[in-house]
C-alpha cells in the first residue's frame, strides 16, 4: 500500500499540494478547487502540526507510487471512537486526477482504518460541492441528513465568498 505516515518536515509540501487542489484558480487547479467560493490558504504547515499535537491518534498519509518518491497525495485519518475513523483532506495533485488517483488514496485509507479495527469512515464535505459530493456517493458515501455550520469567525478554514455554507456529514459503513 503506498500510503505512507507523513514526516514533520513535509509539512510545508502537503500545505502546498493541499492549498493547490482546494484553493487553486486558473488552469493549473484542478476539479476539486473550493476557490470560488472561499478564499485563502486551506492549511499550512503550522496548523498541520498543531491540529496533529492536538490529535495524537490521528495519521497525516502521503501517497508515493514508490517509497522516497514525490508525494503525489495525501489524506488525514482519525479514529473517531471504537467504531467510525474520520477522512479528511483526501487530496491529489491537480496535475494527476485523471489517472484515478484519488480513488486508489480513498481506497487504501479505507482499508487502513478497517485495518485498526473501524467499522466504517465519516466526512465533512462543503454543502455547495455537489460534484465532489456526488464523487463520493459513487464511491459508497451515502449522506447523514446531519449538517455542521461553516465557521466563518475562523480564518483557518478561510475566507468564504458566500453566506449559505456549511458542511455535510457523510458516512460509509464497511461491509462485514
Amino acid at each position: 500500500m503506498p500510503l505512507f505516515p507523513a514526516a514533520p518536515a513535509e509539512h510545508p509540501e502537503i500545505a502546498a499540494l493541499v492549498n493547490s487542489a482546494y484553493r487553486g484558480a486558473g488552469p493549473e487547479s484542478g476539479w476539486t478547487t473550493e476557490a470560488d467560493y472561499i478564499n485563502g490558504e486551506r492549511t499550512d504547515a503550522a496548523t498541520l502540526a498543531r491540529d496533529l499535537a492536538a490529535q495524537p491518534s490521528a495519521r497525516l498519509l502521503v501517497w508515493r507510487d514508490e517509497p522516497g518518491g514525490p508525494i503525489l497525495g495525501c489524506v488525514w485519518l482519525e479514529p473517531m471512537g471504537a467504531e467510525a475513523w474520520y477522512l479528511g483532506m483526501l487530496t491529489v495533485r491537480p496535475d494527476l486526477q485523471d489517472r484515478q488517483l484519488g480513488r486508489a488514496v480513498l481506497a487504501a485509507a479505507e482499508q487502513m482504518a478497517a485495518g485498526e479495527g473501524a467499522r466504517g469512515v465519516r466526512m465533512t464535505v462543503v454543502n455547495v460541492r455537489d460534484t465532489l459530493i456526488a464523487w463520493y456517493e459513487r464511491r459508497g458515501y451515502v449522506l447523514t441528513g446531519e449538517t455542521l455550520p461553516f465557521p466563518y469567525d475562523d480564518p483557518v478554514f478561510g475566507a468564504p465568498l458566500r453566506p449559505d455554507l456549511a458542511f455535510v456529514v457523510l458516512e460509509k459503513v464497511f461491509k462485514a
